[in-house]
């Protein structure tokens, strides 16, 4: 008989051609604001390596309350995300992060400095 973790392993198994889908890349916070009227929200701008910066929003304020934190540091990003908007803002990606100790989003962060824009794989 099946148990509750087996049925919801099941239910987010997706297959590897989905997977390959998904394209993570680094990218460097370039710019940092508080979305007004959204208590959890930032609004990033994010030089992928690309013409221009992505504008990347996030609800992630709660656990991070300084905005400056995240001023040039390089993260991954799932960068073929479809354009969401969210607020009246387009968010044009989606920061990578694991769960911390009550769910504080810990960011991938490269060990190296790599060029913006490389694949994370």
């Amino acid at each position: 008989m099946e148990n509750e973790t087996t049925k919801t392993e099941e239910k987010n198994t997706i297959s590897y051609e989905d997977f390959k889908k998904v394209e993570m890349r680094v990218g460097q916070i370039i710019s940092v604001e508080i979305v007004e009227g959204a208590d959890k929200l930032y609004k990033f701008m994010v030089e992928m390596g690309e013409e221009k910066p992505r504008q990347i929003l996030s609800a992630i304020r709660e656990y991070y309350s300084d905005p400056e934190f995240f001023l040039n540091k390089k993260l991954v990003f799932v960068s073929n995300l479809e354009p969401r908007a969210i607020r009246g803002h387009v968010s044009e990606g989606m920061v990578v992060a694991v769960d911390g100790v009550e769910n504080q989003p810990i960011f991938l962060i490269p060990e190296e400095d790599v060029p913006n824009g490389s694949k994370a794989r």
